[in-house]
């Protein structure tokens, strides 16, 4: 299954934030959206799971596996949420329940999406959160959100986001929140499960030296617009744009390893 954007454009308010963005993603591809803060990375993978903000409009195209998605209903596109397509957010103290325990929201896409009983879905929502690599597992979705620390919430956000084994994965800004050493051990996680999986994946980050980590291809906006569009490592070794120049400039300061997604 493949994604094909073309001519994406976004309004809010009357106002064009996303300009023409086109770019796709092959099957099993690794592609990361990058650009700084406004360039209209987050609302590009928002318009391609139908969940952009009030008073935003999306106009061009998106295809999933040959459909246009932008003018399905909400219901529609639910249908394929967690299901089709699985989303990773930046924040998961946010994107979890605080009043339910991670088990049952691990359980919850998979009873909804693959008709399991209540009693089968707790148990695979027990293999699942063993399979993101949280410890004590079975003690693990008894818990509530606010009883676990930051990794271990995104972990849950993973496992709620692969559990009926989505065709595409998008991650948008998943270890920006979280340190150095819990970042890597996320990426090292999400790049394994997705080649694991052979799902495809639309990764978002500002950080060129995290992109190399996961991603194969690379994206580039700056104010709603692609402006470089070639392999992780060319923009590694040869940007052709100031403003991938100016992100290689950045991800100098941290520590990388280049052609590490290769």
């Amino acid at each position: 299954m493949s994604l094909d954007v073309r001519e994406l454009t976004i309004d809010i308010d009357g106002r064009r934030v996303v300009d023409g963005v086109s770019f796709s993603v092959p099957e099993g591809a690794r592609v990361g959206l990058i650009g700084e803060s406004g360039s209209g990375k987050s609302l590009t993978a928002l318009a391609i799971l139908g969940l952009l903000p009030d008073g935003a409009e999306a106009g061009g195209s998106i295809r999933w596996n040959g459909r246009e998605l932008i003018g399905l209903t909400d219901r529609e596109l639910a249908e394929l949420r967690g299901d089709e397509i699985g989303i990773v957010f930046q924040e998961p103290r946010t994107a979890l329940n605080p009043i339910r325990t991670v088990g049952r929201q691990i359980a919850e896409s998979i009873r909804i999406h693959q008709g399991l009983s209540k009693r089968d879905a707790a148990t695979r929502a027990v293999a699942e959160a063993s399979r993101v690599a949280l410890p004590d597992p079975h003690r693990v979705v008894a818990r509530y959100p606010h009883q676990l620390s930051g990794g271990q919430r995104q972990r849950v956000a993973i496992a709620m986001a692969l559990a009926c084994r989505p065709r595409l994965l998008i991650a948008d800004e998943p270890t920006t929140a979280l340190d150095v050493t819990i970042q890597a051990e996320i990426l090292e996680l999400l790049r394994g499960l997705v080649e694991d999986d052979g799902m495809s994946l639309v990764f978002i980050t500002h950080d060129l030296a995290v992109l190399s980590q996961i991603a194969t291809h690379g994206v580039v906006l700056d104010a709603g617009k692609v402006v470089e569009d070639a392999p992780v490592a060319q923009l590694l070794t040869a940007p052709s744009s100031p403003v991938t120049r100016g992100l290689l400039r950045d991800a100098t300061a941290t520590l990388w390893r280049p052609g590490g997604a290769e």
